[in-house]
């Protein structure tokens, strides 16, 4: 997809939120109405992405939808060492054959965002050139150009001095600096990107192919992506939310985008859709209260496309319309009418328990703990005594409430619901 030539990716990223830093904002939006190779390096310590790492996966997207050429750059090298960071003490340091096997993960994880077919785009793993380095050869070529003292002045190397900064991570600087000036040589990639914090990486990568070459490259940070009540961007009460199905079904990460705070929809419909930018101020950005669903609906859906495909992300979307309008029924009656699901649908996440479980019973706590949706028996009790545990839809008084068969529909189907928006099925597995 390439773009009017009035508009360039500098542009896209500049309205739709993407930069907090450049090195140099007169030359690079001029270098990037040409061709350019650029590359962001991503820590292997995981199998799965999560949507915190979303923004400079997208930020390639964007890249090469404008034509240029994106660099991912898998670090089974400096994964090795441990990027300090962001970080407030060591991390565990993983073997070869855990980075490399998450590594693979991650591949499979990059193409539903970037095309790699016919030197589109790049996938790249820094142990290809780091772990043959001579340690020697190092010193003298590379460690010569470094200062300690400006190092030591990294606002990410003084955070650790304070707790303890191991050499070991102490060399990561260079390393990162090392792959910047490799991609360089080898590549003719001129711009790296990254998270804020990794702004002395950059400098130093870049200074390092000024001191080498005699010639310029150039960064760009992103900033860091908090939501409008302060907390930090993929964090939930069950912890990250994966890009991995096998972590986080495609109904769970739809429904963490359709629970988007309304101050932050307009922001996220810019940062994690394609949409552009004319439709999001025109369509979405104009709407208030109970409207602003239909933005989140589309938020969601989009989202959940790029990651899931979009069977999934529409069969997500039909199950939480599903639930929402359960719901919103068992707002407006009263009574002991009990609303139940008529739509059956695989992506609401579902638990299989054995029949004769329920023909003696469950206490609803433990059953809440059981589905995932509290996460210790304390938590179910706590949740159920301040009203927000309900059963089909109706409000769970008792927390030693004892559910059993009877409580399944003609399906054998029952229905958990936390707060208002956290949803889990039972289903009863009879074995004949």
């Amino acid at each position: 997809m390439q773009r009017t030539k009035n508009k360039t990716v500098y542009d896209v990223f500049k309205e739709r939120g993407f930069i907090e830093k450049v090195t140099d904002d007169e030359k690079l939006p001029e270098i990037l109405k040409e061709k350019v190779t650029c590359y962001i390096g991503f820590d292997p310590t995981a199998s799965s992405f999560h949507v915190g790492n979303l923004v400079p996966i997208m930020a390639l997207a964007h890249m090469q939808r404008d034509g240029h050429r994106p660099i991912t750059l898998v670090g089974g090298g400096t994964g090795l060492v441990g990027d300090p960071s962001g970080k407030d003490e060591m991390r565990q340091i993983l073997t070869y054959e855990e980075i490399n096997k998450n590594a693979e993960m991650q591949k499979k994880q990059f193409a539903r965002f970037l095309d790699f077919s016919e030197d589109r785009a790049l996938l790249l793993n820094n142990a290809d050139w780091l772990t043959k380095l001579n340690y020697i050869d190092f010193l003298r070529d590379i460690g010569a150009h470094f200062s300690v003292n400006r190092m030591l002045a990294a606002e990410s190397v003084k955070i650790r001095l304070e707790t303890g900064l191991s050499f070991l991570e102490f060399n990561y600087q260079l390393l990162q600096a090392y792959d910047f000036w490799y991609q360089f040589k080898h590549y003719n990639c001129l711009i790296q990107m990254g998270g804020s914090d990794q702004w002395g990486n950059i400098v130093a990568g870049i200074d390092l192919i000024r001191r080498l070459e005699g010639k310029q490259a150039y960064g760009i940070t992103f900033p860091l992506i908090m939501t409008a009540d302060g907390k930090k961007m993929g964090k939930t009460e069950k912890g990250a939310v994966w890009l991995d199905p096998e972590r986080t079904s495609s109904y769970e990460y739809y429904q963490f985008w359709i629970n988007t705070d309304d101050r932050d929809v307009k922001r996220f419909l810019a940062l994690f859709t394609f949409l552009p930018m004319e439709e999001i101020q025109e369509k979405y950005g104009k709407l208030e209260g109970a409207d602003l669903r239909k933005a989140k609906e589309e938020l969601a859906s989009k989202a959940t496309e790029i990651v899931h495909g979009k069977e999934e992300a529409e069969k997500a979307r039909s199950a939480s319309r599903t639930l929402f309008v359960s719901l919103s029924d068992s707002i407006s009656l009263s009574g002991n009418v009990t609303p139940t699901m008529t739509t059956a649908d695989d992506s609401i996440p579902t638990s299989f328990m054995e029949k004769e479980k329920f023909i003696q019973g469950i206490p609803t706590f433990k059953l809440f703990e059981t589905a995932g949706l509290c996460a210790s028996s304390s938590a179910a009790r706590r949740l159920i005594e301040q009203g927000g545990a309900y059963i089909n839809n109706k409000k769970v008084n008792k927390f030693d409430e004892i559910i059993k068969t009877k409580d399944f529909d003609p399906n054998g189907t029952v229905l958990l619901r936390a707060g208002k928006k956290k949803f889990h099925r039972i289903k009863i597995l009879d074995k004949k």
